[in-house]
C-alpha cells in the first residue's frame, strides 16, 4: 500500500507531473487532492514551515538580544536639570562642553582639576572640567545644543559665524552680553572660523571659504590684510594659503596668541572626524606677499579615558590669554563622541537587525527549497490554472534529468541542514551576534560613561583599595576598568602583604600609587594619607566589578550628602538576637542602618579622622583581633558622632564578585565570616551604642536609585 501523502512530500514539484502521467491509475482523484491542497495552503499559509521558522528564529534572536541589553546596559536615568524645559538639546554634533586650563605658559596648560580648587566645605571638591555645558546655558531662554568655540574677552567686539549670510560681520556690544550692534560688514565672503589680529603694522584676517570652486572642506585657509580693523581689506598674494588635506590644520581652531614676541595660530585637525584635535603653528613670516608657519607641540596630553573623558574624542577650539600676574589661562571645548555619531549608530544598528531578518528569511527559504527544491507555493499549478506550455519543458532531457538528480540529493540532506541552522550552531550564533550588535548600537548609546553634574559643577574622587600579593591578577583587571571612569583622579593601592608591584605594571588611565604598609592590618584601609588631593574617597574592594555609571551615580549622591557614608551594599543591624545578616534580611524588613565600606564613598578627613581618633582605639583592637569588621566599626563611629542620618544606599545595576573565580578571597568561609562580625557587633554596641534606631528605608529618592 503506497502512502500518497508521503510521496507528495518527498518528491519534487517537477517530478509530480511526470509521475501523474505515468502512474495516473494510482491517483484517480489527483485534481481533487490538488484543489483541496490549494485551499488548505491558502487558509493555513501562516503555518507554513518557512514562515514558522522565520517568526520563531526572529523571536528567539530578539529575546536573546533584549536580555543581553538588559544585563549589559544600565537604564539611562538622569537627574533633571534645574530648568528641565531648557538646557540641552540632542543633535548630531555630539555633546560639546568647555573646560578651563591654567599654566605658566601657553604650552604648559593644565586642567582646573589639577589646581585643586576648593570652593567650600559643603560639597565635594575640587572642581573638575568641563566648567560649562549645554545644561549651564539654560538662562538664555531656549535650549542649546552646541556649547563650543569659547573666547576670553578684554575689549568687546564679536565676529560671529555668518557664513550663511555670505559675509563676515563685525559687531560691537551695546549691553553685554545680550545686546549687540552691527559695526560693519568686513568682507562679502562666506568665511568660517575667522579671526582678526594685529601683527606688525597691519591688521590681518584669517578664514576659510569652503564654497569657493575647488575648495577642500576643512583644508582651506585664506588671508586678508588692511591698515585699519574696519578695512578696506585686500587678499593675500598667495591665497589660498592652504587647500590641502583636512588633517593638516588649515582651518582655524581659535584666536591666535603672541608668546615671547612670536605669533601662533591654532588649527583644527579634522582627519578622522570633524574637530578631532587642535594643532599649533608658529608664524615665521607674515607679509603681504609671503606666509610661512611651522608646527610646534601644543603641550596638551590626550586623555587615556577615551569617551569617558569630556574631551576624550575631540577638541577643536582654544583661546589662551595672559593674566596680569603673568599666569596664562585658557578655555577649550571638547566632546566625547565623534561627529554624526547618533546617525552612525542608528544606521549600523538597523543594518545589523536587518541582516538578521535577511539571514533568517534566506535560511527559511533554503529549508523550503531543500524540502521540495522549490517551495510549493511557488509552483505554477498552485498560483493559477496550469498551462500546457510547460509540458514540453518538463519532458525528459539532459537538463531536467540532472535537475531531478540534484533534487533527490537535496531531499536526502534536508534533515542535516535543519540541524545546521539551529540557534546553537554556527549560523544561529551569527544571527545572535548580529542581533546583539544591532541592539548595542541602537539602545546601548555611544559607549561614553558620563559623570553626573551637581549644582552645575563636576568633581573628582580618589579610589582606594586594599590587597596583597596573591590577588595581583585581580588588581590589574580592577585598575584597567575603573581608571577609565570619568571622575576618577587617582587610584591608591594599600599593599598589605608580599612584594609590591610597580605602578608601571598597570594599564591605567590615571596615576596609580602603591602605598606599602608595615603591618598586615585591616585598619590600614583608613590610614590618614596627606597625598590624597580630593575630598572624596571611594573605598572599593578589588574583587568588586560594576559599571562606571554606577560609580558615577554613587559619587553624585555622596556630593549631595558629603557627611554620610554612601555605598552599594546595605545591611540591617537589629535584634534580638543581635546578629550580622546579609542584604536579604534588610530588604525583607524594608530598611537598613549600615553601609559596607568595601564599596562606599566618604569624606577622607571626616572618615579617616574618626577612625583614628582616641575614641576608636579599642574598636581598632577588635578589628586586629578578628582580622575583620573595620567597615562595621566605621559605621558605628559615624552613628555615634551624629544624630541625623549617616548612611545612604545606591543600588548598582549589576555587580560581580571576582573573588569567586579564585582561592584568594579574604572571606571565603561565609559562616565563619558572619560569626566574627556578629561578635564584633556585640563589642561595638557596648562601646558606641546601638544602631537599631537609625533605620533608613529603601526607595526614598525621586530618581529611584535606592530601590
Amino acid at each position: 500500500m503506497i502512502n500518497h501523502s508521503l510521496i507528495l512530500i518527498e518528491i519534487s514539484c517537477f517530478q509530480f507531473r511526470a509521475i501523474k502521467k505515468k502512474w495516473g491509475f494510482f491517483f484517480p482523484n489527483v485534481n481533487n487532492l490538488r484543489m483541496k491542497s490549494e485551499q488548505q495552503q491558502q487558509q493555513s499559509w501562516i503555518f507554513s514551515p518557512t514562515f514558522v521558522f522565520f517568526f520563531t528564529a526572529l523571536l528567539l534572536f530578539g529575546s536573546i538580544a533584549s536580555l543581553y541589553a538588559w544585563l549589559v546596559f544600565t537604564p539611562f536615568v538622569r537627574t533633571p536639570f534645574v530648568t528641565p524645559s531648557l538646557g540641552c538639546q540632542q543633535d548630531n554634533e555630539g555633546s560639546w562642553s568647555i573646560g578651563v586650563f591654567y599654566g605658566t605658559s601657553p604650552f604648559s596648560l593644565l586642567p582646573i582639576e589639577d589646581r585643586n580648587v576648593w570652593k567650600n566645605q559643603s560639597a565635594a571638591w575640587p572642581l573638575a572640567n568641563p566648567m560649562i555645558t549645554c545644561a549651564s546655558a539654560s538662562e538664555v531662554g531656549y535650549p542649546s545644543n552646541f556649547v563650543a568655540d569659547p573666547f576670553l574677552y578684554i575689549q568687546i567686539y564679536m565676529l560671529p559665524e555668518s557664513n550663511e549670510k555670505g559675509e563676515l560681520r563685525l559687531y560691537r556690544t551695546v549691553s553685554f552680553p545680550l545686546q549687540w550692534k552691527l559695526e560693519k560688514v568686513l568682507l562679502k565672503k562666506p568665511l568660517v572660523d575667522s579671526f582678526l589680529v594685529k601683527y606688525g603694522t597691519k591688521y590681518w584676517i584669517f578664514g576659510s571659504d569652503h564654497s569657493s570652486f575647488g575648495a577642500i572642506k576643512n583644508g582651506r585657509l585664506e588671508i586678508w590684510y588692511s591698515d585699519s580693523p574696519l578695512g578696506p581689506w585686500k587678499p593675500h598674494k598667495k591665497n589660498p594659503i592652504y587647500n590641502t588635506e583636512r588633517s593638516f590644520g588649515a582651518r582655524n581652531g581659535g584666536r591666535p596668541f603672541v608668546y615671547d614676541g612670536s605669533l601662533y595660530r591654532v588649527g583644527q585637525d579634522c582627519g578622522e572626524t570633524y574637530g578631532k584635535q587642535i594643532r599649533i603653528f608658529k608664524v615665521e613670516i607674515l607679509t603681504e606677499q609671503e606666509y610661512k608657519e611651522i608646527e610646534v607641540p601644543s603641550g596638551f596630553k590626550k586623555s587615556y579615558k577615551g569617551r569617558n573623558a569630556w574631551n576624550g574624542v575631540r577638541y577643536h577650539h582654544l583661546d589662551v590669554q595672559q593674566l596680569s600676574p603673568g599666569q596664562w589661562i585658557a578655555v577649550m571645548d571638547g566632546d566625547r563622541v565623534p561627529s554624526g555619531d547618533p546617525v552612525d549608530r542608528f544606521t549600523i544598528g538597523c543594518a545589523s537587525v536587518f541582516a538578521v531578518a535577511v539571514l533568517i528569511l534566506l535560511l527559511g527559504v533554503l529549508t523550503g527549497a531543500v524540502k521540495c527544491f522549490i517551495p510549493l507555493n511557488w509552483c505554477p499549478h498552485n498560483l493559477r490554472k496550469r498551462s500546457d506550455a510547460l509540458l514540453a519543458w518538463e519532458r525528459p532531457n539532459t537538463l531536467s534529468s540532472k535537475l531531478r538528480q540534484f533534487s533527490f540529493r537535496l531531499n536526502r540532506v534536508h534533515s542535516f541542514l535543519r540541524v545546521w541552522i539551529k540557534p546553537n550552531t554556527f549560523t544561529g550564533k551569527i544571527g545572535v551576534v548580529l542581533m546583539c550588535n544591532g541592539v548595542t548600537y541602537i539602545y546601548g548609546g555611544n559607549g561614553a560613561q558620563e559623570p553626573y553634574v551637581l549644582n552645575g559643577h563636576y568633581s573628582q574622587f580618589t579610589m582606594l583599595t586594599m590587597t596583597y600579593e596573591a590577588r595581583l591578577w585581580n588588581l590589574k583587571m580592577y585598575v584597567k576598568h575603573y581608571s577609565r571612569c570619568s571622575s576618577v583622579k587617582e587610584i591608591v593601592v594599600v599593599w598589605n602583604k608580599g612584594k609590591a608591584p610597580k605602578p608601571s605594571e598597570f594599564d591605567s588611565a590615571v596615576p596609580v600609587r602603591i602605598r606599602v604598609e608595615k603591618l598586615n592590618s585591616l585598619n590600614n584601609r583608613f590610614n590618614i594619607d596627606p597625598l590624597i588631593k580630593t575630598r572624596a574617597v571611594l573605598e572599593l574592594d578589588d574583587d568588586i566589578m560594576m559599571t562606571c555609571n554606577d560609580i558615577e551615580r554613587g559619587f553624585k549622591v555622596w556630593r549631595e550628602h558629603p557627611d554620610r557614608i554612601v555605598g552599594f551594599y546595605p545591611r540591617l543591624v537589629a535584634g534580638p538576637p543581635l546578629k550580622y545578616r546579609a542584604e536579604k534580611y534588610a530588604r525583607k524588613r524594608k530598611g537598613y542602618n549600615m553601609i559596607l565600606t568595601g564599596a562606599a564613598f566618604m569624606d577622607m578627613n571626616l572618615a579617616f579622622g574618626r577612625y583614628w581618633s582616641e575614641e576608636a582605639k579599642v574598636g581598632r583592637r577588635v578589628v586586629d583581633k578578628f582580622f575583620n569588621c573595620e567597615d562595621v566599626l566605621l559605621n558605628y563611629l559615624y552613628a555615634n558622632a551624629s544624630s541625623s542620618a549617616t548612611v545612604e544606599y545606591v543600588k548598582p545595576a549589576w555587580a560581580i564578585d571576582t573573588s569567586k573565580f579564585s582561592s584568594a578571597a579574604i572571606s571565603r568561609n561565609t559562616d565563619m565570616h558572619y560569626q566574627k562580625r556578629t561578635e564584633c557587633l556585640s563589642k561595638f554596641e557596648e562601646l558606641y551604642g546601638s544602631l537599631s534606631n537609625r533605620k533608613s528605608t529603601f526607595n526614598q529618592r525621586n530618581d529611584g536609585w535606592d530601590v
